[in-house]
């Protein structure tokens, strides 16, 4: 179906019929609506509700870019990714994207600037996602989660792009951002 066979489009919204809380944790909310959606097409959708959340390319003064390497339940593997997060009830993404620096590579950003925003799984999750370039780091370190064990390292964009060819990065937001790293690096 084309964009317009629905009549879709912008100032098109589904209309929430109804809506039961599955499940509420810490870090997400699992709903189930009854929707009305573009078109009078009326379903069932589940839906996860999710904050919102931030990753930051970090770029060293050497131009290396620093990522963590971390267990990740989900997937039972140790994953590499940019230092990343949700965000706190009250926080700017401005605001989440220095404290996850901080508790993730014991620096902080002399300057922050917002490189893409997206939505990380729109079939099934609300979640947002706000990546950054930090540049200007300085050593500023806060305590992280408690269950989180973290690796911190640097790699040029050179060492990042063969990662991803021989698939050692498969983390979605670290590939969007780093491939908008080297599109903003190619003349």
């Amino acid at each position: 179906m084309t964009d317009g066979a629905f009549g879709g489009g912008p100032g098109h919204r589904a209309h929430r019929r109804s809506t039961r809380r599955v499940y509420a944790g810490k870090v997400l909310s699992l709903d189930v609506d009854e929707v009305e959606e573009p078109g009078g097409v009326r379903t069932t959708r589940e839906v996860v509700r999710h904050a919102g959340s931030v990753a930051v390319v970090a770029h060293q003064d050497d131009g290396r870019i620093v990522l963590v390497r971390q267990y990740r339940y989900p997937v039972d593997d140790f994953v590499w990714e940019l230092p990343a997060g949700r965000l706190d009830p009250g926080e700017s993404p401005e605001e989440a994207a220095q404290r996850e620096l901080q508790e993730e590579i014991g620096h902080r950003a002399g300057r922050l600037d917002k490189i893409v925003f997206f939505h990380t799984t729109p079939g099934f999750c609300d979640e947002a996602m706000h990546v950054f370039r930090a540049t200007g780091l300085e050593p500023s370190a806060r305590p992280g989660d408690e269950d989180e064990r973290i690796e911190v390292r640097a790699f040029t964009l050179e060492e990042l792009e063969d990662m991803i060819d021989r698939g050692e990065i498969r983390e979605g937001k670290t590939l969007v951002a780093l491939l908008l790293e080297r599109r903003r690096r190619t003349p």
